[in-house]
């Protein structure tokens, strides 16, 4: 982006001190982010983040950042009466000069900017036990801290996005039509799934009888969205909320499984690599469920290991619908990229069944 648009844009907020450099962030794959160091009196120096929305991905940027700011600011208001740290624990949304938090450029940009947390590390993998274990400690605090939000106050910024019922009735449109002719070759696969059709209306139907609350949900729970104390090692903010709705809970615990404790990557072509590391859920339970087990009700705790195993099985339905449908959604490298990508959620799948009654008992024994 140019740099005197960019400059137009840093001008809008409000930011302190003078602005002295601007550096991309290119961890991220959907957002456009900066950070930006603004120089104060006395010689010290102030950082923060400006990002702008990707709005090919989210279609509504005020109603995304009246989720955020309607959640920031509720647990705020608990860091403050229970003595935390609201410059750090939580993100702080920085307002525009003429009011809002939202500013709308001439190129028909949306940009928002938080106060940068200093002294913390985001990590792109897991190391070890003891990291993933604070990892499920702060997606539960978060769930916690929220957990009396009126989560149906908030928008649904991706509709329907965990319905599974809804996405296997797509995938059964695709594989219907059938587009590329490309059925044929995945018959195995579709069979494991529809072995399983019975199961993919669990959750929502929990959900529609209230015996499974309506929750906030973060709907993105990597390890790298979470700020790592460099001195404690302990998670303490959770970051990038643009997916932050209502929904089901349990299924933000199940994506942090799916994600972080298999043994092989999302595209492992060699399935006998993919395997579900059981020291690894075991430390992510523990984590979660030192947070979560005094607001989850019986159900909800008695379904964790379920939606684990449905929500991988809702990745494998839409990786393989892309798939038969020639790759329209998931960008590819290589003509069978999304068909390795089902696959090693199969086998994540196999493998969850394989050990559900052991993952039962580890539950269990934490939610005690």
């Amino acid at each position: 982006m140019q740099q005197e648009k960019l400059h137009n844009v840093i001008d809008a907020f409000c930011f302190d001190g003078e602005c002295v450099n601007i550096k991309p962030i290119t961890q991220g794959y959907i957002n456009a982010t900066y950070c930006l160091t603004f120089e104060l009196k006395g010689n010290q120096t102030k950082r923060y983040i400006l990002q702008s929305i990707n709005t090919n991905i989210f279609h509504n940027p005020q109603q995304l950042m009246y989720n955020v700011e309607k959640i920031t600011s509720h647990i705020k208001a608990k860091l403050i009466k229970r003595g935390g740290n609201p410059q750090r624990e939580v993100l702080n949304i920085i307002p525009l000069k003429q009011g809002g938090s939202l500013y709308h450029d001439t190129d028909n940009r949306y940009w928002r900017a938080y106060l940068y947390i200093e002294d913390a590390t985001a990590f792109d993998q897991i190391t070890d036990s003891i990291l993933f274990e604070r990892c499920g400690k702060a997606f539960g605090k978060f769930q916690k801290q929220l957990s009396d939000f009126d989560a149906n106050s908030l928008y649904e910024i991706i509709e329907g996005f965990h319905n599974t019922p809804r996405r296997y009735q797509h995938f059964c449109d695709i594989m219907r039509d059938d587009p590329v002719n490309r059925v044929n070759d995945v018959i195995t696969e579709i069979q494991f799934i529809k072995e399983r059709e019975k199961e993919l209306s669990v959750i929502m139907d929990l959900m529609k009888n209230g015996s499974i609350p309506v929750r906030v949900t973060h709907n993105d729970t990597k390890l790298n969205n979470i700020m790592m104390d460099n001195q404690t090692g302990e998670g303490i903010c959770v970051l990038d909320l643009d997916t932050v709705m209502p929904g089901c809970g349990l299924f933000d615990f199940g994506d942090s499984i799916r994600n972080g404790a298999s043994t092989a990557s999302e595209d492992e072509p060699d399935l006998s690599k993919v395997m579900l590391d059981m020291t690894l859920f075991k430390a992510y339970t523990k984590g979660f469920l030192s947070e979560t087990k005094e607001i989850l009700n019986k159900t909800e705790i008695k379904h964790l290991v379920f939606a684990t195993k449905i929500i991988t099985l809702e990745q494998a339905i839409r990786f393989l619908g892309d798939y038969i449908n020639g790759d329209t959604y998931y960008r590819i490298e290589r003509p069978q990229h999304n068909l390795d990508r089902a696959r090693t959620q199969i086998q994540l799948v196999k493998e969850m069944e394989a050990h559900f009654d052991e993952m039962q008992q580890i539950v269990a024994d934490y939610a005690k």
